[in-house]
């Protein structure tokens, strides 16, 4: 009887374990998922930014439109949902009629930049609504009239609130802008 009795023990010790690594892989699925799509997102973002660079006459380097670097054009900041839907639903299922469609009319630069910025924010959220985008730029000429002069430092930055199974985590400060915060995120850095 005793024998039983320490064999169902070590089984539901066993059992508990078992139960508790399978809670901690559905976690971190989650955020490789997330990070697995953040990476691609970044990666065209990085893309339609080298596609959209323009050489400067006399300069080693090319820039893009101010735009690109316009934070109130990502993460739909620039558009209005009537409806109390999902940023996707109410966004991403039907184009705005506010924006310059450039899959099938010729834009300007700066309608492509909008352009481009409503199609990743689209993407960016595609499998994690809670996801955010944004490009910045460390302008190398501060003194002339573009955001991003040639050879400067564009930073793409995806980040998303995260789900940790421990409360005692170091934060990387980086994607956490305020010490409340408790996101994960990428960043890739070009140069034009």
């Amino acid at each position: 009887m005793i024998e039983v009795l320490v064999t169902l023990v070590i089984l539901s010790v066993g059992l508990l374990g078992v139960g508790t690594l399978q809670f901690i892989a559905s976690l971190n699925n989650a955020d490789a998922l997330s990070r697995s799509h953040a990476v691609l997102v970044a990666e065209q973002a990085a893309e339609r930014l080298r596609l959209s660079a323009v050489s400067v006459t006399g300069a080693r380097g090319k820039v893009v439109d101010n735009a690109y670097v316009d934070a109130s054009l990502y993460n739909f900041g620039n558009l209005t949902c009537t409806s109390g839907t999902s940023d996707f639903a109410c966004f991403c299922e039907s184009f705005p009629a506010t924006l310059a469609n450039c899959q099938v009319n010729k834009c300007s630069a700066t309608q492509l930049a909008t352009f481009d910025a409503y199609q990743l924010s689209c993407a960016s959220i595609l499998h994690n609504p809670n996801m955010n985008i944004d490009v910045t730029c460390v302008d190398s000429h501060a003194s002339d009239m573009t955001s991003c002069s040639e050879g400067s430092r564009y930073t793409i930055r995806l980040s998303w609130p995260v789900q940790r199974w421990q409360s005692a985590t170091m934060k990387n400060h980086v994607c956490n802008q305020l010490t409340s915060d408790d996101n994960d995120c990428i960043l890739i850095e070009l140069f034009l």
